[in-house]
């Protein structure tokens, strides 16, 4: 993945021009250049995210796809979070290539060092025939495997390695995000609609963010690799040829593997399905980061403890949540917030100490 130093414009306008492009594009294709930019569909919530296509003179390059994403902070709520976008950027500029990760196709991702704006720029996989999935889209037991495969490759590539965990936009985060929301938000949410299917013994708002703080209490150790951070299954989508991928990398961080595994599992599947297959996903799991070179994987009861641990993580990610529609978030409350209470994780994480 190429970066230059480039500065990040202030507007999407400005990014969507042939000059800028050119300049940002020339590190990896030397000697193009972009004559014209044609705007395309914009999805705008805090990040922006924005399709086009570009045309280039005499052509375009070879190895460069003409339809194009770019996800940066644009909005006017997205500015105030513009430094979001720097784990990001890092993953693509620094890791996403040698991870070898099933995720879009990165052809340029920069910091601007005087904002801290994080800008990626992908091939455009709904172009390429991909498709975006969300917690309204069914998902099997087989999708769920095959993207945990893909999370095994991403944790084997980091597993208990100092050396790839120590750039600071690694540095684990579960803390900060605790102190920017927490129970006034959850509270929000449960005592709404999204918060109807929340169990009765999941309802304290308190009692999770103690759960959350307790995670984030964790110290590096053993199963401490790179993690997605944020693995809904919202954060994933199908390529061209059926096979889900990874998207999304503004909390990836240096973490523990069973945050990512337990997110998934509970947030793809509907309660009864994952109780019925989620022992098996794991036993997947653990095969797939083992044949991936990770040394001192867990034993199955080791990993199931930390698994029913860990399910509180996603649930506050969905109790804090406010930009995304209610009946998504509804159903996630749902679906990980009966996890965490099926398989007491408030017990393990709250009371055994």
């Amino acid at each position: 993945m190429s970066a230059t130093t480039v500065a990040i414009p202030e507007t999407l306008d400005e990014v969507l021009t042939p000059r800028w492009l050119t300049a940002t594009l020339s590190s990896r294709f030397p000697g193009i250049r972009v004559t014209n930019v044609i705007p395309g569909p914009i999805v705008e919530r805090v990040s922006t995210n924005a399709r086009f296509r570009i045309e280039c003179e005499p052509g375009v390059p070879p190895g460069l796809s003409p339809t194009l994403c770019a996800k940066g902070y644009f909005s006017e709520p997205g500015r105030v979070s513009a430094q979001a976008g720097v784990p990001e950027a890092c993953f693509y500029r620094d890791l996403a290539d040698d991870t070898g990760v099933r995720t879009l196709k990165g052809v340029w991702a920069g910091v601007d060092p005087a904002t801290q704006h994080g800008v990626v720029i992908t091939e455009d996989v709904i172009e390429a025939g991909g498709v975006f999935r969300d917690a309204l889209t069914p998902c099997t037991v087989e999708q769920t495997a095959d993207l945990l495969a893909e999370l095994a490759r991403l944790h084997a590539y980091g597993w208990e390695n100092p050396e790839v965990a120590s750039a600071p936009w690694l540095a684990p985060r579960i803390a900060q995000t605790a102190s920017v929301r927490g129970v006034k938000e959850i509270r929000h949410n449960f005592d709404g609609p999204p918060g109807v299917g929340v169990p009765d013994d999941m309802r304290d708002p308190q009692q999770l963010v103690d759960a959350f703080n307790a995670l984030g209490a964790e110290q590096p150790g053993a199963g401490w690799t790179v993690i997605h951070g944020d693995m809904h299954v919202g954060n994933t989508f199908l390529d061209g040829e059926g096979r889900p991928a990874l998207i999304d990398w503004q909390l990836v961080q240096h973490g523990h593997w069973s945050i990512d595994v337990a997110y998934h599992i509970a947030s793809a599947l509907e309660p009864a399905d994952r109780a019925a297959a989620e022992r098996d996903l794991l036993r997947h799991y653990l095969d797939q980061v083992a044949a991936g070179g990770a040394v001192g994987v867990p034993s199955f009861e080791e990993a199931w403890a930390q698994y029913r641990r860990a399910m509180p993580y996603g649930f506050f990610l969905w109790g804090i949540t406010q930009f995304v529609t209610q009946d998504i978030i509804g159903v996630l409350l749902h679906r990980i917030g009966t996890a965490a209470s099926e398989l007491e994780s408030y017990e393990l994480l709250l009371r055994a100490g």
